[in-house]
């Protein structure tokens, strides 16, 4: 017998999980689905965020900037450490414990707002009266019947053409996540998010690290001056990037993998490696789900194709995240979702895709907002920029971390902010001042004006916001 709801969400990644709670908090009878396990077979929600994106490769960095404070930058402190080395085994195991906290909050926050979660695939059977009939298969196989619903089923990684992930010599960012050792060699293809941050885990750890990236500019979604800086700062570091590449033959050894590219000179090389890591773009997740049984319209990507509201071609049916046009993120995909469940409980939920912040956790961090000034320059825009370095910021000074910069980009005539770019100590953090400032159309003079704590790193946003009128204090 069909269990009947007012929505159904399929997928409890960040835009599912979210859009089932807010639609059970607005009074909607709700069901969740989602077949992700743990190693052990438990229900994992949270999709590739929680579990092989995000948090993990998060919680990786952290362990890895501890290593490599403890190696190079102790000294200076004052503080001697004797026979460092790194437990890898040990690295992992708190990792996955990260991830598990994370598992067990969702399924908390499910029972907490009365969402009904089911463990496996969800999938269309047929249109219904009234709505849809959802099969829900693996070890809690139920149909159900949904008035609503959404659809939130991620995305996953691209691979090369011809060559699979095994995720043992050859990578997806879930076997970035899981290697067992420090390589002595790793190779990576694409310096996007993906592949700096896990090239500076490693990196740090002892491997020697080359990323080839097809692109010809480094980071080129980046305002120039902050990528940039950002390059010099990855140079230093001694991670390698080479641009312009052609990606030849791959071939696998028992000794590791064997790349051969076309360097942007013409010349032609081949980097040996233990492991490769191939981080090239990642692929909607609409397999499965069975849209031709009612007629989705599905994109030439795979995606799911919907309207400025996240509505499908089907009445009734709602998609959102990495499934739909727009950036690949996690917060993204949270907003969407309350967006939607907001629209289906009558109000009116709104998603600004202009005030979405992208973050590179790497070190430096590198955040950013709005419009980059080489965008501006293409549109002709009329803007004023100032900037302000953190060599001048006194909380950067004592923290040792002095690289980067804040930039911030306003309108000539009326000062308003267009874009905000950091590269820097917690720019992750630093940037949601921006996206207040600008959710609010504030002005370069607005955050010059407000008094900002110090010592403090924000203080540097507001170094920057004076330096578009060229009257910076500290610098």
């Amino acid at each position: 017998m069909s269990k009947n709801f007012d929505l159904i969400v399929i997928g409890a990644g960040p835009g599912g999980y979210i859009a089932a709670i807010r639609a059970a908090q607005l009074g909607l009878s709700v069901a969740c689905v989602d077949e992700w396990s743990s190693a052990d077979g438990k229900p994992a929600p949270g999709g590739t965020c929680t579990n092989v994106g995000c948090i993990p490769s998060k919680a990786l960095l952290q362990s890895s900037e501890h290593y490599e404070q403890a190696e190079k930058h102790f000294e200076e402190h004052g503080i001697s450490v004797g026979g460092l080395k790194i437990n890898v085994g040990q690295m992992i195991s708190r990792k996955d414990a990260v991830v598990r906290q994370n598992n067990e909050g969702i399924l908390y926050l499910f029972k907490k707002n009365k969402v009904t979660f089911f463990h496996g695939r969800g999938a269309f059977v047929k249109a219904v009266d009234g709505g849809y009939e959802i099969a829900v298969t693996g070890k809690q196989a139920e149909t159900l019947t949904g008035k609503q619903i959404v659809l939130a089923t991620g995305s996953r990684a691209r691979p090369l053409p011809g060559v699979a992930f095994d995720e043992s010599s050859i990578l997806s960012n879930d076997g970035a996540l899981r290697i067992g050792s420090v390589p002595k060699k790793l190779a990576l293809i694409g310096s996007g998010v993906i592949g700096l941050e896990m090239g500076s885990v490693w990196r740090r750890l002892g491997a020697e690290v080359t990323i080839l990236e097809a692109l010809p500019a480094f980071l080129g979604a980046v305002d120039e001056q902050i990528a940039k800086e950002a390059r010099k700062a990855f140079d230093k570091q001694g991670l390698k990037i080479e641009l312009g590449v052609q990606v030849g033959e791959i071939k696998k050894s028992k000794k590791g993998v064997s790349i051969a590219y076309t360097s942007a000179k013409g010349e032609a090389q081949t980097l040996d490696a233990d492991k490769l890591i191939v981080s090239i773009g990642r692929i909607p997740n609409t397999e499965g789900l069975n849209a031709e049984a009612v007629g989705l319209q599905l994109g030439e990507r795979g995606d799911i194709v919907v309207d400025d509201l996240c509505r499908t071609n089907l009445p009734g049916v709602w998609a959102i995240g990495d499934v739909v046009r727009g950036p690949m993120l996690a917060h993204k995909a949270e907003e969407e979702g309350v967006a939607v469940a907001e629209r289906l409980a009558g109000q009116h939920g709104h998603v600004d895709f202009n005030l979405i912040p992208w973050v590179i956790y790497t070190s430096p961090e590198i955040a950013w907002v709005g419009k980059t000034e080489q965008q501006l320059k293409a549109e002709g825009a009329k803007y004023k920029a100032g900037s302000f370095p953190f060599l001048a910021n006194g909380r950067a000074r004592a923290l040792g971390d002095t690289t980067g910069l804040v930039k911030i980009l306003a309108d000539a005539a009326t000062d308003e902010i267009l874009g905000v770019h950091i590269v820097g100590p917690m720019a992750s953090e630093l940037v949601a001042e921006a996206c207040v400032a600008m959710a609010f159309r504030a002005s370069s003079e607005d955050i010059a004006r407000i008094c900002h704590a110090h010592p403090t790193l924000g203080e540097s946003t507001k170094e920057a916001a004076l330096a578009v009128d060229k009257r910076t204090l500290n610098f």
